[in-house]
């Protein structure tokens, strides 16, 4: 994998997303992302084989926190959710289509 973004990867990357960026927008967004893959870089390089808790606080939390039954439950008024929405039919949240073009 590339150590970092380039300027050509991150333009393919905005034509493919349909981002409307400027060049100073691209500049200082291209630096963010290759800021986040350096980070990603640093996490993946800590050995998660070593890392772990002590058994009085596995033990602890295995009784104390025990996990929740996976249960649906109906939220009362579905209606405040949809009026939040700018669009929707029958119940349902209506979101515009995507212009699809074809890649190279």
């Amino acid at each position: 994998m590339t150590d970092e973004i380039s300027p050509e990867l991150f333009e393919k990357l905005v034509d493919l997303a349909a981002l409307g960026v400027d060049p100073n927008e691209a500049a200082y967004l291209r630096l963010e992302l290759n800021k986040q893959l350096q980070a990603i870089r640093i996490l993946e390089s800590v050995d998660i084989d070593v890392v772990h808790a002590e058994p009085e606080v596995t033990q602890l939390i295995e009784t104390r926190l025990p996990c929740r039954a996976d249960v649906w439950e109906p939220f009362e008024n579905p209606e405040e959710i949809l009026d939040q929405a700018p669009q929707v039919e029958d119940g349902y949240l209506i979101v515009p289509d995507i212009t699809h073009t074809e890649l190279d």
